[in-house]
């Protein structure tokens, strides 16, 4: 809460709340998707709506890619980004492997996916709901402030500050 909050750097909130995990077994990561993953209210109609006007998905995420591996497929997103916990015999080991998905890298994927489609900051349409999401918001022609911290709010095109993603599928028709 206090780096989506913008108090404390992103990356040592990360790195604390990932060695609390030292030690836990794998398999409790996929439980947890089982178990308690819940998806926004909306989601799964927003994305269908983008997949039927032709708009290619990226999933951006600080979370990790045990969970947005099996999201890509079930959700039909074209496109995932997220932390790599480190795993031996097992166990977690508390820390993440290669680059953390902080604002930075959020931006960089970005504009990575942007290249490869050969889009314009124009055609994008990014959300999200904390700090770490206005610089790959920045990069967007259109940027929704999902129930959000107001630190975000007041730095995008649009709000949602009720109701579910699918209030967002309106801007696909502009």
């Amino acid at each position: 809460e206090q780096a989506m909050r913008g108090e404390i750097e992103y990356n040592e909130s990360l790195r604390r709340r990932v060695g609390l995990l030292k030690g836990l077994d794998e398999s409790a990561l996929k439980r947890v998707y089982d178990e308690r993953l819940k998806l926004s209210p909306g989601a799964e109609v927003m994305l269908a709506a983008a997949k039927k006007h032709g708009i290619k998905t990226l999933l951006v995420s600080g979370g990790f890619t045990h969970v947005t591996s099996l999201l890509q497929p079930r959700l039909g997103l074209d496109y995932t980004c997220a932390n790599t916990l480190a795993v031996e015999n097992g166990k977690l080991t508390g820390d993440i492997i290669g680059r953390i998905v902080n604002s930075d890298a959020k931006r960089d994927e970005l504009i990575r996916v942007r290249d490869a489609l050969g889009i314009r900051k124009e055609q994008i349409i990014g959300m999200g709901d904390g700090a770490n999401d206005l610089k790959f918001m920045a990069e967007c022609g259109v940027s929704v402030a999902y129930h959000a911290k107001p630190i975000v709010r007041g730095q995008t095109t649009h709000a949602v500050n009720f109701g579910g993603l699918d209030c967002v599928v309106n801007l696909f028709q502009r």
